[in-house]
């Protein structure tokens, strides 16, 4: 006699929150679009078991100045674009990114160490030359980061950018500028459950709504603590799932700086024949790191590689249907 089967469908008490980035003339903005992230109220494509109401996005990374120290897969993909910022984003737009991940880079001391004044202009020309929703990073330096991510966050009052990061001893003064100017902002903690649950916690206590904070909880690269992040987000999803509001955030992934940081996607002499082509394997290292971490509940995937943009909506595409 044949048998019936019953499929184990797990029950949660929680889901992720629902995040939107960019804000029409609707809603006082300029973007052409929102994009809104966020809401499974189950594991990662288990859509058998609870909605999944928004697909994961992918955003295109972009600098404010030629980024001479990428690899030269990367260079020789985008081209001459990568010497202007505005050309640049014009072909992430082609290129089918759902977000503009802008990287302040010439505000760093080692690369330019433009000041406020000049970064608010390039947001500014940023925003008039591209209508998709923005993430707005700052140089990485603390002390810049937040002189010019609080002029940033004030040119592009009401247009709801994403605005980081956020870290453990450095939140309060891009926190207040989220607050004052209509933004969400990026809490990143170092690939640990609990410190990511207590930034969230320093960010909410100053009082920003948790509908406009994200998690980064740090990404590994394929080879270079990819397992242990895959975990960590794991962690995070499953306790947002059993309804602990303080994990209950979407989760961005910045990928395309880490998977093109490793010696694999970045040395083309000296290494074994058995790694391939040099010119295949950023694209693969940059694509199996985005597509594991997809597995593991990322929202938001910030990728560099057109070719790597491509792979990871079609794995996209698959996962949602």
């Amino acid at each position: 006699m044949p048998v019936t089967v019953q499929t184990p469908v797990e029950k949660w008490n929680g889901a992720v929150r629902e995040v939107t980035l960019g804000a029409t003339k609707a809603d006082g903005g300029t973007r052409g679009r929102t994009v809104t992230v966020g809401g499974s109220a189950t594991l990662p494509f288990l859509h058998f078991e609870g909605a999944i109401p928004n697909r994961p996005v992918i955003a295109i990374q972009v600098q404010d100045i030629d980024p001479l120290d990428w690899s030269p897969t990367l260079r020789s993909a985008w081209g001459d674009v990568t010497k202007d910022v505005l050309k640049w984003a014009a072909k992430a737009v082609d290129l089918g990114a759902d977000i503009i991940a802008l990287n302040l880079r010439s505000a760093h001391p080692d690369s330019g160490n433009r000041g406020p004044e000049e970064i608010a202009e390039t947001v500014k020309s940023v925003l008039g030359a591209v209508d998709l929703p923005l993430i707005i990073y700052g140089p990485g330096v603390p002390e810049k980061d937040n002189e010019v991510l609080v002029r940033a966050a004030e040119v592009a009052a009401g247009e709801r950018v994403a605005i980081g990061l956020c870290e453990q001893n450095n939140y309060r003064t891009i926190v207040a500028a989220c607050l004052a100017n209509g933004h969400v902002a990026i809490a990143r903690a170092p690939i640990d459950v609990n410190i990511q649950k207590q930034i969230n916690i320093l960010m909410s206590d100053m009082g920003l709504p948790l509908d406009r904070i994200l998690m980064d909880p740090t990404t590994g690269a394929l080879g270079y603590g990819l397992e242990y992040s895959f975990s960590v987000m794991e962690r995070l999803r499953l306790s947002a799932l059993q309804g602990d509001g303080m994990t209950q955030m979407p989760t961005i992934c910045t990928i395309g700086d880490e998977a093109w940081r490793a010696k694999e996607a970045k040395v083309s002499q000296g290494v074994p024949e058995v790694w391939g082509d040099f010119a295949k394997r950023g694209v693969v290292w940059e694509t199996i790191t985005a597509t594991t971490l997809l597995n593991a509940g990322a929202d938001i995937l910030v990728l560099r590689h057109p070719q790597a943009v491509e792979n990871v909506r079609k794995a996209i595409d698959q996962l949602i249907a």
